[in-house]
């Protein structure tokens, strides 16, 4: 019997000394825990999509609680809901967070443009363009796999046609679509602008033209009929700037490619 009681002991005895330096070290070494930092990080949503500019709703919720300088209207998924949660916490001024949106800067349906290959690799737009250059006509088309549509956790995303399609009604203007696009077709702005560029193409009008037949073709009559001073064409694609537009509709009207559109939500 004895010869297993020493060894009983001598391992009760590790256990018992092993436990008092961790109770110790626990309490020595212990990181404090900053609670205004977990009640906002509890406030913000954990989407962790870094439209804030921040790596993630964490690294946010530290910012603001170390960095007064630092916004609490910055989460775009959450909105003024949240902005006035983190206001409350932190005890400082709500401003309103400013609304954001998605849109799709391609219109080429399968009517207007056609796929130069049959792809049968993985079927994602990622893979897609690491193989040549993917399989659109025009180099910047959509590529129709829908890697953003399995992106989005608001179901704001749908393929229609071969194209992304962005409900505005759904979109919180998270990024987290931007990011997943290969092609970078996908951009973020103010939920105010409501006229947009449908096309990415950078190809010379000509070459535009002759892969799709409503991509931007640099004949600048946008630029020419803009009072603003909102729209101008640069590397053969119009671009608008959503400090300056005013939504007149002008640049729509006189675009002999249709490219240029209103995603204006109709009461």
């Amino acid at each position: 019997m004895e010869q297993y009681l020493i060894p009983m002991v001598i391992v009760a005895g590790i256990g018992i000394f092993a436990g008092a330096i961790l109770t110790i070290a626990s309490k020595f070494m212990a990181v404090k825990v900053n609670e205004a930092a977990v009640k906002v990080r509890e406030a913000l949503p954990g989407v962790n999509c870094g439209a804030c500019g921040y790596a993630g709703c964490d690294d946010y919720a530290a910012s603001l609680v170390n960095d007064h300088t630092v916004k609490a209207n910055l989460c775009t998924p959450g909105g003024s809901a949240v902005s006035l949660k983190i206001s409350e916490i932190l005890g400082i001024s709500f401003e309103a967070a400013e609304g954001k949106y998605a849109l799709v800067k391609c219109s080429g349906t399968f009517d207007k443009t056609n796929y130069v290959m049959d792809f049968k690799g993985i079927q994602s737009c990622a893979a897609n363009k690491m193989f040549y250059r993917g399989r659109g006509a025009c180099s910047k088309a959509c590529l129709g796999f829908g890697d953003c549509v399995e992106g989005c956790d608001y179901g704001a995303i749908s393929m229609v046609n071969g194209v992304a399609k962005i409900d505005k009604l759904k979109c919180v203007g998270c990024s987290v679509c931007v990011r997943k696009c290969p092609n970078h077709l996908i951009a973020i702005v103010p939920s105010g602008l409501t006229t947009y560029v449908g096309c990415s193409s950078q190809d010379n009008g000509a070459k535009t033209h002759r892969i799709c037949k409503t991509g931007c073709i640099a004949c600048k009559k946008c630029e020419e009929a803009c009072r603003f001073d909102a729209i101008h064409v640069a590397d053969y694609l119009a671009e608008i700037d959503p400090d300056k537009c005013r939504n007149c509709g002008m640049c729509i009207k006189v675009c002999p490619s249709g490219i240029i559109k209103s995603n204006r939500i109709k009461k």
